[in-house]
């Protein structure tokens, strides 16, 4: 099996493991990230919660999670674990976490071009179950979720000045 598959098996094991435990905390899981760093592995979680995510709580939970890592065994090599709060320039992996965005600037990547490009900034117009309307360059461009590879929020690109 190849390290990118790998990566993918083990980022998916963590998502289906630990956004119960999350939500059962009161938070929202929005990025699982499984890499090689100069450190080593690195097991990168951001969460949220409706009022902020505090130091205390991204502490609370990093205990709470490696418990759990460490009694299902999901990866084998040693890693360190990272929880932190998705922050103003947040990931976007969920429909949810797009519809939230409606009206704001995103910034993504398409897995395959969309005309000769894969590289997208503008305002995230519509959010359907599949895809999303985005305003770039002045022309609307329809993108299928499936073919998104990273998108976040650009927060201050989003805010009215």
């Amino acid at each position: 099996m190849e390290m990118a598959d790998k990566q993918q098996q083990i980022i998916q094991r963590v998502w289906v493991l630990l956004e119960p435990v999350t939500e059962m905390e009161g938070f929202e899981l929005i990025e699982v990230e499984y890499r090689c760093e100069s450190p080593g592995w690195v097991l990168r979680l951001f969460i949220d919660k409706p009022d902020g995510v505090t130091i205390e709580h991204c502490a609370q939970m990093s205990r709470l999670i490696g418990d759990v890592l460490d009694v299902e065994d999901v990866i084998q090599t040693s890693y360190h674990l990272e929880v932190s709060s998705a922050g103003l320039n947040r990931p976007l992996r969920k429909i949810g976490h797009y519809r939230h965005q409606l009206g704001r600037v995103i910034e993504l990547r398409t897995l395959i071009p969309i005309g000769n490009r894969r590289n997208f900034r503008g305002i995230l117009q519509t959010v359907g179950d599949d895809h999303i309307g985005l305003m770039c360059d002045g022309q609307l461009f329809e993108i299928r979720l499936d073919n998104v590879e990273r998108a976040h929020l650009r927060y201050f690109d989003s805010i009215e000045g």
